[in-house]
């Protein structure tokens, strides 16, 4: 009798630990691009209130720490979604591939714009790419060569702009947005000057450039202590707070809605999540939450998700990408080449 008794409660307990570990792995796990955060959390809110299923739990981690993270494997400690505010890399994608994690479905939601921005109480700075690319290099050219940057206020690279130390607050390299930067601007701007073989986006690290870590609203409360002080950041970071920042114009392009869906605006990007399609037997909550995510109430153009500044996709663009996504169709390193 005792030991039917031992055995029963062995049992008890096993079966105790399988209903908890079935129970944590329901509660879906999200990492990713602080950029997509603000959307993803009013997502996983309105999930949480509106459905049957536990909240998943969301952290801000940065898109290429959110990858990795989702890359390490299939087991139900590893995340089932990812958010990167720039396009997976094709050795990212074969990382994942050699860990198991071979059939991923990628979601574009929307666009952004890269702002660059100050304390609301200046005046609008009108900036172009080569300008922002010698405030921020850490090699520019010099007579003929390239130097260590020497540049200590704005005015140094240009008469025109104010005589203000170059103090810039940015994300870190583990961010989507800072590898968007570094293309769009950096890249983009070092390929029209013939002191460089290609292109070239190192930062200087002089302390012109400050990393700001993954929260950009940091940056926000740190450009209202320091005014003479810009930060980059997402675009919806400056719709929430349109009375603490003043936004520069990058190539005379403002960077508002239209500029940025329509590509005007020069520091636009695509704003994605990606899926592991291993988790969805075992997550209950997947298939519904991509399904609330990808819905016209949340990304159209009049969702709720533009109210916080997610710009829409076009209409036919939002509808394939739907299309795409709800029946979790899986990318293939191809379709990363191509992008």
């Amino acid at each position: 009798m005792n030991r039917i008794m031992k055995t029963a409660a062995v049992v008890g307990i096993l079966g105790a630990s399988v209903a908890q570990a079935q129970a944590q792995q329901q509660q879906m796990r999200i990492v990713g691009s602080s950029t997509v955060y603000p959307f993803a959390t009013y997502v996983v809110e309105q999930f949480g209130a509106t459905t049957q299923h536990p909240t998943p739990v969301l952290e801000s981690t940065g898109s290429g720490g959110g990858i990795k993270l989702f890359c390490e494997g299939v087991g139900a400690e590893t995340p089932s979604i990812t958010n990167a505010s720039r396009r997976m890399k094709a050795e990212e994608f074969e990382r994942c591939q050699s860990n198991g994690v071979e059939e991923i479905t990628e979601a574009t939601i929307g666009y952004d714009g890269i702002v660059f921005a100050e304390s609301g109480g200046n005046e609008s700075l009108n900036l172009n790419r080569e300008q922002l690319f010698l405030a921020l290099a850490a090699q520019v050219p010099q007579d003929g060569e390239l130097v260590d940057n020497p540049y200590q206020n704005w005015s140094d690279i240009d008469e025109s702009l104010p005589d203000r130390k170059i103090e810039v607050y940015g994300p870190p390299t583990t961010s989507g947005t800072r590898d968007a930067f570094a293309e769009l601007v950096m890249e983009a701007a070092s390929e029209e000057m013939d002191a460089y073989d290609g292109s070239y986006s190192d930062i200087r690290s002089d302390g012109a450039y400050i990393d700001a870590g993954e929260n950009d609203n940091l940056i926000v409360q740190r450009l209202q202590e320091n005014t003479a002080a810009f930060g980059i950041f997402g675009y919806s970071f400056l719709e929430e707070n349109p009375d603490m920042l003043t936004a520069a114009t990058i190539e005379g392009e403002e960077p508002t809605p239209d500029a940025i869906s329509s590509g005007d605006y020069p520091v636009s990007r695509s704003l994605f999540f990606y899926v592991k399609n291993a988790h969805r037997d075992s997550v209950d909550s997947l298939d519904p939450y991509v399904d609330l995510f990808m819905s016209e109430q949340m990304i159209g153009p009049g969702g709720y998700l533009s109210n916080i500044g997610l710009i829409a996709l076009p209409d036919d663009m939002r509808e394939s990408e739907r299309e795409q996504v709800t029946s979790f169709t899986p990318i293939e390193m191809s379709d990363l080449q191509e992008g």
